[in-house]
């Protein structure tokens, strides 16, 4: 015979015919329920790892995970301080820049703007600006070249080739006293960052020798910008640098601008699971039910494997083998489906939208205009752990009190 006892009963009893049709249709909605609950929990976190992919790869596409500045606002042998950096372990890439304020005028608009001075090949290790060029060329930035952001192009009503003004607050003494310092730019580029962060509205890059002139800065940088191998070691990585390099430099991290953006949408998927978790509950609980029908209806039965010598410990995982049968392959089945769906989650949505004419993610008002989606192994084994340690809790009740059966009165009407 096939051993263990209870597996085989318990098999035996999930493949049998039920007499009472009302029971089989409970324990097929649990096990329908419990592969729905599966199937919507992964296809929601998929979606929701990828919309916070995308966020990151748009936010630290453009801003840097670690700053360092000069204690006085410059640094001078910038390059040296950048071989010390390099030797740091978790450091990725280092690019130097020079950064300002001042306003861009063309044809009468006037705009703020934050000014950035970047070295293209070096920058391009640490912000990817290249890929986000809409037009233009990053390598023509030098001779007062400059990449404007979308908004601020559009703001400006200007297009690759056009010239602009920037105004600095610097003052220049001239005999006639103190006048703005102003230099024109020929627009060599724009790019676009994507919603969620006024990256294209208020950013605009040139050379970092245009910007050292521009700022009479000489040879020195503003700060060097930093990526890392792992975001989230920011700011153990920036106080490491902190103590090493002393008080002649300022360290700051992604964290503390953005932080709380981020750990919003951390929550929110924690709260989305917990919540979402509540449909797999609903069916564990439809389990307990279908379990208890199945233990009344058995009686007979289980008196029966009593008296020929099973121990109440048998008919107790009898009725959790049968139980847990019926949460595998929920749990399988939602598995199976969620996988599916979140592998087609972006094409279900486009096609949805083309079908009805609609735009449901628009990019005016969310970081990302498309339905992203991203499995995560670990997703699946949490949401999959989730689902079959409930099914094992509903189990408990109904077949420990199947072990408690009476053999008397089970069989006193028999």
């Amino acid at each position: 015979m096939f051993k263990p006892l209870p597996l085989f009963i318990g098999l035996r009893y999930t493949r049998a015919k039920k007499k009472n049709h009302f029971v089989s249709f409970i324990s097929l909605s649990s096990m329908l329920g419990i592969g729905m609950g599966v199937m919507v929990l992964i296809t929601v976190l998929s979606v929701m790892n990828g919309f916070d992919e995308q966020i990151h790869k748009r936010f630290f596409g453009m801003a840097p995970e670690i700053t360092l500045t000069g204690e006085n606002g410059t640094i001078h042998d910038w390059q040296g301080l950048e071989n010390r950096l390099k030797h740091i372990p978790g450091v990725k890439s280092i690019a130097p820049f020079v950064g300002g304020q001042g306003l861009l005028t063309h044809e009468g608009q006037v705009v703020p703007v934050v000014l950035t001075g970047i070295l293209p090949e070096q920058e391009e290790m640490v912000t990817h600006l290249k890929d986000k060029l809409l037009m233009g060329d990053i390598e023509h930035l030098q001779h007062f070249g400059i990449i404007l952001g979308k908004g601020l192009a559009m703001n400006l009503g200007v297009v690759v080739g056009d010239q602009v003004t920037i105004m600095i607050p610097q003052a220049t003494v001239t005999p006639a006293g103190m006048i703005p310092r102003f230099k024109r730019f020929t627009v060599s580029g724009v790019f676009s960052a994507g919603t969620g962060f006024n990256f294209d509205t208020k950013l605009a890059f040139i050379h970092l020798s245009d910007a050292q002139k521009l700022m009479q800065l000489g040879s020195d940088v503003t700060g060097l910008k930093l990526k890392i191998n792992d975001v989230y070691q920011a700011p153990a990585m920036s106080r490491q640098m902190a103590e090493e390099l002393g008080y002649d430099y300022q360290v700051s991290n992604w964290t503390q601008q953005f932080g709380a953006f981020f750990e919003a949408v951390k929550m929110e998927k924690t709260m989305m699971f917990l919540i979402l978790l509540l449909i797999i509950a609903v069916a564990a609980f439809n389990l307990v039910s279908s379990l208890v029908m199945v233990v009344n209806d058995k009686q007979a039965e289980i008196a029966i494997l009593r008296t020929i010598g099973a121990t109440p410990s048998t008919i107790l995982w009898i009725f959790i083998v049968q139980g847990m049968m019926v949460g595998f392959v929920g749990t399988f089945l939602g598995l199976v489906g969620g996988i599916l769906l979140a592998l087609n989650a972006t094409t279900i949505v486009n096609g949805l939208q083309s079908l009805f004419n609609v735009h449901i993610l628009s990019s005016s008002i969310y970081f990302v205009d498309y339905l992203p989606s991203k499995i995560l192994p670990s997703d699946l084994w949490l949401v999959c752990a989730m689902a079959l340690i409930m099914s094992f809790i509903a189990t408990i009740y109904p077949a420990w009190r199947a072990s408690k059966t009476v053999i008397a009165e089970a069989l006193h009407y028999e």
